[in-house]
C-alpha cells in the first residue's frame, strides 16, 4: 500500500518522443509502370517552397495548419476536378521541396504539411512525389550528423508514397527515386548533396537503362535552381548545389535529352530555356521552371545571374540559354501558384495558375507550349 502511495507521488514521465507521421497514400496508387504503358495524354501538379516563415510573431509551421498551402492547395483541387472530366486528368503531384521550415522538428510536418498532402490523397486521389530541400533535410553534407534528424523525418513522412526500399526506382537510405507513368519518366534527385558521387551513378544508371521508345518525356525534379534570377542565383549569389547541378547533372541530362527540370529554393516563377546541339547537330532544348510559390515567403526578382562562364565551357554543344519568364520586381508580381504539365503524345505544355490571383508571367498568358515549333 505504501509502494503504490509513494508511486502515485512521484512526478510523471516524459511524454512519448513526437514522430513523424508517414503521409496517407491514396485510395488507387499510381499504378505499375507496365501497367500505363499504353497512356499518351494526362497532366500532372507541380509546385514547391510550401514552408511557413519564421517571423516570430506569426504562427507558422509546428503552430498552425499552413493557410498559404492550405489556400493553393484549394485551387489544385479545383483544377483536379476540372481536369478529370477533359482527356488530360491529373494523374499525380510532384513537389521540388521545402515541404516545413524545419525538417528536423516532427511537429512541423505531422502539424502543418501532412494534412494538406492527405487531403490531396483523399480529395484528389493522387499521388504525390516530393523532392528534398534544404528546408528539409538541411544544407549539411551527406553524412553531417546535422542532416540525419531532418532527413529521418523526410524519409518518414514520404514513406508510403514513394517506391520502397529495395525497389529498382529508388537509391537505398536517399531520398532520390524516379516514378514512371505513360509515357513520362519523373527522377527525384535531392540537390542538397549534387556533389555527391552515390546519387549521381545512380541517377545516371536510370537514364542510361531506360526505355526511351517507351518515355519519350523525362523529368528531374529538385530543389536547387540552375538559373535563377531570384536571390539565390541573381549576379553575385551562386551556391554550391548550382554549381555542382551545372557541372554534374546538366551534361547528363543534355545527353539523355531531359526535357524539363522542375526546381524551387527561390519563392518565385522563373522559366529558363537551354538549348544545346548533340553530335549530330540536332537542336534540342530544357525547360528549367522554377515553382517556388507553394506558401513560402514571397521573393521577387534580384537579377540576372552571370552565365558567361557556363556558357563557354560548354560552347562545344553549342549552348544557349533564354530568359522566357522573369519575376517581378514586388510581392504583388509574385503571388503563390503551381503549374500544370500537359502531357499529349510527343507535345508538352504548362499552365500557371495562380492561388486566387490573376497571374500571367507569358506576356499575359498563362500557357506556353514546351517544344520549339517548326517554321
Amino acid at each position: 500500500m505504501l509502494a503504490a502511495v509513494l508511486a502515485a507521488q512521484q512526478p510523471a514521465t516524459d511524454a512519448a518522443p513526437v514522430v513523424v507521421k508517414p503521409i496517407d497514400p491514396p485510395a488507387n496508387p499510381l499504378p505499375s509502370e507496365e501497367a500505363s504503358a499504353g497512356v499518351t495524354k494526362f497532366s500532372f501538379v507541380a509546385y514547391g517552397d510550401s514552408r511557413s516563415g519564421s517571423q516570430p510573431d506569426v504562427p507558422g509551421d509546428g503552430q498552425v495548419l499552413h493557410v498559404e498551402h492550405t489556400r493553393l492547395m484549394d485551387f489544385a483541387l479545383a483544377k483536379i476536378d476540372a481536369l478529370a472530366s477533359t482527356p488530360y486528368p491529373a494523374r499525380f503531384v510532384l513537389h521540388s521541396g521545402d515541404a516545413v521550415l524545419r525538417g528536423a522538428n516532427p511537429t512541423m510536418w505531422n502539424v502543418s504539411f501532412t494534412p494538406i498532402i492527405e487531403r490531396l490523397s483523399r480529395r484528389g486521389g493522387i499521388p504525390f512525389f516530393l523532392a528534398a530541400g534544404n528546408h528539409d533535410v538541411s544544407g549539411m553534407p551527406l553524412g553531417n550528423p546535422g542532416r540525419e534528424p531532418g532527413l529521418r523525418n523526410t524519409l518518414a513522412a514520404m514513406s508510403k508514397l514513394m517506391p520502397a526500399e529495395g525497389s529498382r526506382r529508388r537509391l537505398a537510405g536517399y531520398p532520390t527515386y524516379a516514378v514512371g507513368y505513360g509515357n513520362l519518366f519523373a527522377i527525384a534527385i535531392d540537390s542538397n548533396i549534387a556533389s555527391d558521387p552515390t546519387q549521381l551513378a545512380w541517377v545516371t544508371e536510370q537514364l542510361d537503362r531506360l526505355d526511351r521508345t517507351r518515355y519519350r518525356h523525362l523529368v528531374a525534379f529538385f530543389h536547387h535552381p540552375v538559373f535563377s534570377s531570384g536571390p539565390h542565383g541573381g549576379p553575385a549569389h551562386l551556391e554550391p548545389p548550382t554549381i555542382a547541378i551545372r557541372e554534374s547533372y546538366m551534361p547528363l541530362f543534355r545527353r539523355h535529352h531531359v526535357g524539363l527540370i522542375i526546381a524551387g529554393h527561390d519563392h518565385l516563377f522563373d522559366h529558363w530555356i537551354e538549348r544545346y546541339a548533340d553530335k549530330d547537330g540536332r537542336r534540342y532544348r530544357i525547360d528549367q521552371v522554377i515553382t517556388g510559390g507553394g506558401g513560402a515567403p514571397v521573393y521577387v526578382y534580384g537579377g540576372e545571374p552571370d552565365l558567361r562562364e557556363y556558357l563557354t565551357t560548354y560552347a562545344s554543344e553549342r549552348v544557349t540559354v533564354e530568359h522566357l519568364a522573369r519575376p517581378g520586381p514586388t510581392p504583388a508580381d509574385n503571388p503563390h501558384h503551381f503549374i500544370v504539365i500537359q502531357v499529349d503524345g510527343d507535345r508538352v505544355s504548362l499552365e500557371v495558375v495562380g492561388s486566387g490571383a490573376k497571374f500571367a508571367p507569358y506576356n499575359g498568358r498563362t500557357r506556353i507550349d514546351l517544344f520549339d515549333r517548326v517554321s
